[in-house]
């Protein structure tokens, strides 16, 4: 069968071409540093768009031919941990870490981590979009990211027939991105992304004869799926899990993190979410956080501020301000 893919012509975004040092300095002080070089002795002209949704950034990209290196030498040890999600538009991208390589077509997906090296090679004249995310955003262990990092998810097969589009379609309405429900609209194109992320990484499990790795994926996909329930806890996990407290232990245990502080992590990091969300704007802070299992508000209050260095109420007032600012 002959393969289609999604496709968008290349053209010139409403900004001035910026030459390769601007490139390189524009998309280095947004996201990190990298080494980017032009080939084929064609001198470097890009277009560069961004858009800002709360954590996330939204890069549309046209450029000639170039390649992109991120080095152990560019990689500090304390910086932010993010991951890349790059989505073809136009042209063709070579996409190469922890010993893969993803060939990218019009409308494909793929993810990277920007915390180990990484290639990107562009060997025509692209358009793509390139979303970037703290890796606390997504509901999967890193380990188990880096499984599937550097995998071309194609648009005509398997889920990416439903959520690729989706990318496309956010990208082509980058515009659209400024009003108050854009973390909803990024938050639900995350949520599809882990998705078709743990498809692939069950399908591996199941082809491979993986056992405790899929074991351990149920298990995690367990907990997100009882995230509201406020008894959850190791002992019932194993229980509706089939085996013991120990085994639930050492499934944790590569992460270098308890189950019960996995389980906070999760907890915490989805109501962050929900306390900008526009649909529990009117929401108490106690009804978010119990909406997670959290009903204690005291306790609540005390490991939200350790984790995030301030106080439930006054992160979702400083986001606010933020949204009612750039309305």
């Amino acid at each position: 069968m002959t393969q289609t893919h999604a496709t968008k012509q290349v053209v010139n975004l409403p900004t001035a071409p910026l030459g390769l040092d601007a490139w390189r300095a524009a998309v280095t002080s947004a996201v990190a540093p990298l080494e980017i070089r032009a080939t084929d002795g064609v001198p470097f002209q890009g277009h560069l768009h961004q858009t800002v949704v709360g954590e996330v950034s939204l890069f549309e990209m046209v450029a000639t031919p170039h390649i992109v290196r991120r080095t152990h030498e560019l990689i500090a040890a304390r910086e932010c941990r993010y991951y890349k999600l790059s989505l073809q538009l136009a042209g063709r991208g070579v996409l190469e870490q922890d010993g893969r390589t993803a060939h990218l077509l019009p409308g494909d997906l793929a993810i990277y981590d920007t915390h180990r090296p990484y290639t990107l090679r562009f060997p025509e004249p692209h358009q793509s979009i390139v979303m970037v995310f703290p890796r606390d955003l997504v509901d999967l262990p890193p380990d188990e990211v880096s499984r599937v990092t550097a995998t071309r998810f194609p648009s005509d097969a398997g889920l990416g027939r439903v959520i690729n589009p989706f990318f496309v379609e956010l990208g082509r309405n980058m515009d659209q991105l400024a009003d108050g429900h854009a973390a909803r609209l990024v938050r639900c194109a995350l949520d599809l992304l882990v998705t078709m992320l743990s498809q692939q990484l069950q399908q591996r499990h199941e082809t491979q004869g993986e056992s405790a790795r899929n074991l351990a994926h149920e298990t995690r996909a367990y907990i997100l799926d009882h995230l509201g329930d406020e008894d959850l806890s190791p002992a019932e996990i194993a229980r509706a899990n089939y085996i013991s407290l120990r085994h639930l232990y050492t499934i944790f245990s590569p992460e270098g993190q308890t189950v019960s502080a996995w389980i906070r992590s999760r907890r915490l990091e989805h109501i962050r979410r929900d306390l900008v969300d526009p649909l529990f704007v009117d929401r108490p802070v106690s009804w978010v956080a119990g909406r997670w299992g959290l009903h204690d508000a005291a306790h609540f209050s005390r490991i939200f501020k350790a984790e995030f260095g301030e106080s439930p109420s006054a992160y979702r007032r400083r986001h606010t301000d933020r949204r009612l600012l750039a309305s």
